[in-house]
C-alpha cells in the first residue's frame, strides 16, 4: 500500500470512527434525557434526530468507503448496493434538511412575539414530529431514483455517466438522467441551505441587537435560548462550509462523463465532515448532553477507584 493510499485510508478511518462515536454518544445522552424528563424541547428533539441522520450517513457510506480504500472487494451485491445507496442518500438529505429545520425553529423561538408568532410559538413542540415525517417522505421520494441506478462493480472499465463509489457503481445510462438526478439533488440542497442561511442571518441579527438577552423571551430563559441560538448558527456555518466544498466537486463531476475515483473520494470525505464534527459541537455547547456525559463518567469513576483499592 503506497503512502497516498495509506493517508486516504487513515483519514477515512479516523473520520468514520470519530463520527460514529460522537453521534452515538449524543443519541445515548438524549435517550437518557428522554427517560428522565417528561418531554424534550423542540431544539433537543431536532438535535437528537440530526445525530441519528448523521449516524445513518456514516454507517452507510463511510464504513464501506473505508473498507474499499483498504483493499476489501466485493463488499455488496446488486440488492445490497441499492439498499445502502438509497439509505445513504436519505441520510445525507436528512442531514441538510434537519439542520435547516433546526435553524428555522430556533429563529421562530427567539423572534419577537407578533400577531402570528404568538400563535405559532406554543405550537412548535407539536409541529416537530409532523415535520420529521414530512422530511422523510420528501427525501424518500426525491432519492427514489438512486436504487434503480445502483449496482455492484463489474469487471472491466467503468461506463460513462457512472459514479464510481468503489464499493458500488451508480450507472445513469445516459447524460440526461445523469444531469436530471444531479439537478434534482442539488436544487433540493441549495433550497434548504438558502433557507437555513436566511434564518441563521436573522438569528445573528437578533443576537446583535439584544446582546445577551433576546427581546420576547422571559429573562429566566434568555441565557439558555442565546446559547442554543449560537449553537445553531455554529452548526449552520459548519454545514455551509463543507456543503460549498462538496458542491464545487459535485458540479465538476456533472461536467465530465467519467469521474476519477480520487475525485469521488474527496467528495465523500468533505461531504461527511459535517456528520463527523457536528456531534462534538453539540456535546460542547449543549448543557444537557454535556451533563449526562459527565454524570456517566463520574458514575464509572468509583468502580475504577474501588478496583485500584482492591489491587493495593
Amino acid at each position: 500500500m503506497d503512502l497516498c493510499l495509506t493517508i486516504k485510508g487513515v483519514s477515512f478511518l479516523l473520520q468514520t470512527g470519530l463520527g460514529i462515536l460522537g453521534n452515538t454518544v449524543v443519541l445515548l445522552a438524549y435517550a437518557h434525557i428522554i427517560y428522565t424528563e417528561p418531554k424534550l424541547l423542540p431544539v433537543d428533539m431536532i438535535l437528537c434526530h440530526l445525530a441519528f441522520a448523521n449516524l445513518m450517513l456514516l454507517l452507510t457510506r463511510c464504513i464501506p468507503q473505508t473498507m474499499t480504500v483498504f483493499g476489501l472487494k466485493d463488499l455488496l451485491n446488486d440488492p445490497g448496493c441499492k439498499v445502502v445507496i438509497y439509505a445513504y442518500r436519505i441520510g445525507r438529505a436528512l442531514s441538510v434538511c434537519i439542520t435547516c429545520m433546526l435553524s428555522v425553529f430556533q429563529a421562530v423561538t427567539i423572534a419577537p412575539a407578533g400577531p402570528h408568532l404568538s400563535r405559532l410559538k406554543p405550537a412548535l413542540p407539536s409541529l416537530v414530529l409532523p415535520t420529521f415525517a414530512g422530511l422523510w417522505l420528501l427525501n424518500m421520494a426525491v432519492c427514489i431514483a438512486a436504487p434503480f441506478f445502483s449496482m455492484a462493480p463489474r469487471n472491466g472499465t467503468v461506463p460513462a455517466f457512472t459514479l464510481n463509489l468503489g464499493f458500488c457503481h451508480v450507472d445513469f445510462r445516459d447524460s440526461l438522467s445523469y444531469v436530471i438526478n444531479g439537478v434534482a439533488v442539488s436544487g433540493r440542497d441549495f433550497a434548504f441551505v438558502a433557507l437555513m442561511v436566511g434564518s441563521s442571518g436573522y438569528i445573528l441579527l437578533l443576537l446583535h441587537r439584544h446582546s445577551h438577552q433576546v427581546r420576547g423571551i422571559r429573562r429566566s430563559q434568555g441565557g439558555a435560548e442565546t446559547r442554543a441560538a449560537k449553537t445553531v448558527v455554529t452548526l449552520v456555518v459548519l454545514y455551509v462550509v463543507f456543503f460549498g466544498i462538496d458542491n464545487v466537486i459535485w458540479i465538476y463531476m456533472l461536467t465530465v462523463p467519467k469521474v476519477s475515483p480520487v475525485v469521488a473520494d474527496m467528495r465523500v470525505f468533505f461531504s461527511s465532515c459535517y456528520a463527523s464534527l457536528s456531534p462534538y459541537f453539540i456535546i460542547s455547547s449543549n448543557k444537557k448532553v454535556k451533563a449526562k456525559i459527565v454524570c456517566a463518567a463520574e458514575q464509572d469513576q468509583p468502580s475504577v477507584d474501588t478496583q485500584e483499592s482492591n489491587d493495593k
